[in-house]
């Protein structure tokens, strides 16, 4: 799970900036969410589209992005580039909530448990960014699990409605089934944070040097640390797809025969073992594509959302 973090500014009362963060937050999800419709599609293809024996009957082979965007359109519609999009949205907002909430929090308590002894800026800055993920990783968890299997369903609908599937996931596999994932979707925030922060000072100090207009040099660093660090754990992303679906409804999904995941590592090894390596990077150009759109999405609303509501404040103190 990731969400983004929208930079903070001096500007404007707490509850603002959180209000804008999730403003943008919510148009910026909205827009990107054919993209990571796609990207579920390609995480979720564990048949090899080179044996014709493989593959379900029904089970669409997608051979790429595009290939997958047609098939949504013609057997689903232009809504089917949305399925999942409601408690995408809820997740969101309940998400930036507690990650900017425990994030300070840490942040204070850091401070005051090293206040003879200030640990390093990156440090604290890490350990916070880290704690702040898990938590609210944690605590968001069952939404970003009705998104996947919302998003995963095709033509034949398992869930009718977002109530419909939290009582049959009750039902069916109890409180357990909405964690199903869990572990290496947190498992996935300290490292991608720890080697985000490393790629991105490294690369900031070197450009540095070249005194890049519109502070190039740190946007060019954060874009280059976020790929790397999306890289290197995506893995683990598509591993936490695959048990999301996991359960009674998991040979009912149309792409494919899902194969059963004991956990994690039984997962890791046995995707490597039938799909080969590459198997584990399903969906990553996709997954850095849209990246791009939804930072700048994020950004540009989010400086607006926040000048609007500190005009809107500013005029009822007049």
């Amino acid at each position: 799970m990731s969400a983004s973090v929208v930079p903070l500014k001096d500007e404007g009362t707490r509850l603002q900036v959180v209000s804008a963060g999730a403003i943008a937050g919510l148009i910026s999800r909205f827009i990107i969410a054919p993209l990571d419709v796609v990207k579920i599609r390609l995480q979720l293809q564990p048949h090899s589209l080179t044996d014709p024996l493989e593959p379900l009957r029904d089970a669409p082979a997608y051979r790429g992005a595009v290939a997958t965007v047609k098939h949504i359109l013609k057997h689903e519609g232009i809504t089917g580039l949305w399925k999942g999009n409601v408690p995408a949205e809820i997740m969101y907002v309940c998400y930036a909530s507690i990650q900017f909430g425990t994030y300070r929090a840490t942040t204070m308590a850091l401070q005051s448990a090293f206040a003879d002894n200030r640990l390093p800026g990156a440090a604290e800055s890490f350990i916070a960014g880290a704690s702040a993920g898990a938590v609210a990783t944690t605590c968001t968890y069952p939404l970003d699990l009705l998104r996947t299997r919302f998003a995963a369903q095709g033509r034949h609908r398992i869930y009718s409605s977002l109530w419909g599937a939290i009582s049959s996931i009750r039902r069916e596999e109890g409180w357990k089934g909405f964690f199903r994932g869990i572990g290496p979707g947190v498992g996935q925030i300290v490292p991608s944070m720890g080697i985000f922060f490393l790629t991105y000072e490294q690369l900031r100090l070197a450009l540095s040097r070249y005194n890049l207009p519109w502070g190039g040099g740190d946007a060019t660093a954060g874009m280059v640390g976020s790929v790397v660090a999306k890289t290197t754990v995506f893995p683990l992303d598509l591993v936490r797809k695959r048990i999301q679906v996991q359960g009674p409804t998991r040979m009912r999904y149309v792409y494919g025969n899902i194969p059963e995941y004991k956990s994690a590592r039984k997962a890791l090894v046995t995707i490597v073992r039938t799909e080969g390596f590459r198997g584990l990077f399903k969906g990553l150009p996709i997954s850095l594509i849209k990246s791009a759109p939804a930072s700048a999405v994020t950004v540009w609303t989010y400086e607006r959302a926040l000048g609007l509501l500190i005009s809107m404040d500013e005029k009822k103190d007049m």
